[in-house]
């Protein structure tokens, strides 16, 4: 990039700062900068997630229905109760193989099938996976985890309501489905948002994990450029950078946690505008 700055610039800024420019724009960086997209979507296409699996699993968790509430107390019970991380790696790989095991029953031979050890048994049962496969499992797959959370949290919220609202809307005529999405689902948000506001903070950390599941996001570049690089003509270009570059994604962590913070503060406002609180 430094042959397209004007002279006077780099004047202005010495040489030595024009060649970190450069080297800070080069190819790899600019990739690490645009990787920066993988972190967001996986973020905010999670949420979107959560927030889908929140809702359904506390309204599982008080359904009058045993069958249903079962199942969604054993969500919100499993799912927190494993490593975030384990289920991260377990439902891609779970999700990928299973496709690959019925495509191998439908394509692949008696013989390919009965080989010990191999998998998939024939190159027409493979399926290939792209990154972008990849970030919609990752997105589903912090949907599961944190709604989990979540469930437990709009579960609260939604126990916090004050009874003689709903039963007041219940003596208009109101049916219980209308009560539980008028007035139940739409006031709990103002108690759930606090809690809701922690799990964000957790997704969000959690999207450190993608480099796990090959994609090539912000944590994988930073390991790339702060490795130590060795070239045989050039010998050592750099030192392990490692720690500089990982400061780099602590601040913009940081930084993503502030924007977050006042978000959820002006969120919070709005929702609480007009209601009367218990603890008003």
């Amino acid at each position: 990039m430094i042959e397209f700055l004007p002279q006077w610039f780099i004047s202005l800024i010495g040489e030595n700062w024009a060649e970190k420019l450069d080297y800070i724009t080069n190819g790899k960086h600019l990739l690490w900068y645009a990787s920066i997209r993988f972190t967001l979507i996986a973020a905010f296409g999670g949420a979107l997630l959560v927030v889908f699996f929140g809702l359904l699993g506390a309204s599982l968790k008080q359904s009058r229905f045993w069958p249903f509430k079962l199942v969604g107390d054993t969500y919100t019970t499993i799912v927190r109760g494993v490593p975030d991380v384990l289920f991260f790696l377990f439902f891609p790989l779970a999700f990928e193989q299973t496709v690959e095991y019925f495509s191998a029953r439908s394509h692949c031979t008696a013989e390919e099938l009965a080989q010990v050890g191999v998998w998939p048994p024939c190159d027409a049962a493979q399926w290939y996976l792209t990154q972008n496969e990849y970030l919609l499992l990752a997105c589903v797959s912090f949907g599961i985890i944190y709604g989990a959370f979540a469930a437990n949290v709009i579960h609260g919220a939604m126990a916090a309501v004050p009874k003689g609202q709903l039963e007041a809307a219940a003596s208009y005529g109101f049916s219980s489905r209308q009560v539980y999405w008028r007035f139940q689902v739409r006031q709990m948000w103002v108690y759930a948002l606090p809690g809701l506001s922690n799990v964000w903070m957790l997704l969000l950390k959690a999207t450190s994990f993608l480099s796990l599941l090959q994609i090539a996001d912000i944590v994988l570049w930073a390991e790339r450029l702060g490795a130590p690089n060795y070239f045989a003509r050039v010998g050592p270009v750099h030192p392990d950078w490692r720690w500089k570059y990982y400061l780099v994604l602590f601040l913009f962590y940081i930084l993503m946690t502030m924007l977050s913070e006042r978000f959820f503060e002006r969120l919070q406002a709005k929702a609480s505008r007009g209601m009367q609180l218990a603890n008003d």
